[in-house]
């Protein structure tokens, strides 16, 4: 047999899976957001009609929209940076020699990521409640008054944003501490014998030999943080004063809440478009200076 055409064969199942479970319902809903497909339409298909772009123009003029849009580039913009910072140093910790017992460490950092996020999220709730949660105890131990960790517009995101790092960071960690060890060994010894501090063989060793790592951990981050719904929708509901509404929150109200569609289609692909330019300019800055 034709060994193209053998491995079409072998590739066959999995893209059929593809098509009948992503690629369709994809077309579909792109279908949708070009329609004003709601409860109405949902009960009698008479009701529905084609209005072409007219859910994203209504969307892209609703200030709720802009302000979910906001919040989530906020989750995004400061929760990336503390992920990856916090499971580059436990990667690094893990892959000091100084280290002792790796596996049960390594093990009990990253089980925050095999927990399910709703249940560790009610916990979450209750050790950042105002009045018996664990985190105001601690600061009254040390004379601070009670924050409102979840009903004060001005830290809900904060805490949303600290409880994601501390769930995730362990995946990215796992994904670090493999491009670490990939790392010659010889190029830090050589380091030290010519003198180079700590700081110089991170900066000139490390982060450059961790380049694609990088990259591909900070493109995998920025994708699952701008889809943040599980996190607000079980710890503050959206609240308060729809400070933690984000953009997957807004499609899933309008999907699931008001059954408008059309216009929850219309979000999604909206925030696709969205991801996908970040991803490019992502990809285009970690080129910039590469030679051709």
């Amino acid at each position: 047999m034709n060994p193209p055409r053998a491995a079409w064969l072998f590739l066959a199942p999995a893209l059929l899976v593809l098509g009948v479970f992503f690629l369709l319902p994809v077309l579909g809903a792109l279908v949708l957001s070009l329609t004003d497909y709601d409860l109405y339409a949902l009960a009698d298909l008479h009701n529905l009609r084609f209005v072409a772009l007219g859910n994203y123009w209504e969307l892209l003029h609703r200030p709720l929209f802009w302000s979910a849009l906001g919040h989530t580039v906020y989750f995004v913009a400061v929760g990336v940076p503390l992920s990856m910072g916090a499971s580059l140093g436990a990667a690094m910790l893990l892959n000091s020699p100084l280290a002792r017992c790796k596996p049960l460490f390594r093990t009990a950092l990253f089980a925050p990521v095999v927990t399910t996020v709703v249940a560790v999220a009610v916990i979450w709730r209750y050790l950042f409640n105002t009045r018996y949660g664990m985190a105001n105890y601690v600061l009254g131990l040390v004379g601070v008054h009670p924050v409102d960790w979840l009903g004060d517009p001005h830290w809900a995101m904060p805490t949303i944003i600290l409880f994601a790092v501390w769930k995730n960071f362990g995946y990215n960690m796992v994904i670090f501490l493999a491009g670490l060890q990939a790392i010659p060994p010889e190029l830090y010894e050589a380091a030290r014998i010519d003198g180079a501090s700590a700081w110089r063989q991170f900066r000139h060793i490390t982060l450059p030999m961790l380049k694609p790592t990088l990259l591909m951990v900070g493109i995998l981050t920025v994708s699952g943080y701008f889809q943040l719904f599980a996190e607000p929708y079980v710890m503050t509901e959206g609240g308060p004063l729809q400070s933690t509404v984000s953009v997957l929150y807004l499609m899933y109200d309008e999907g699931f809440k008001w059954w408008n569609l059309g216009s929850a289609s219309a979000v999604a692909f909206l925030l696709f478009v969205i991801m996908f330019a970040v991803t490019a300019l992502m990809l285009k800055l970690s080129r910039h200076g590469e030679e051709p």
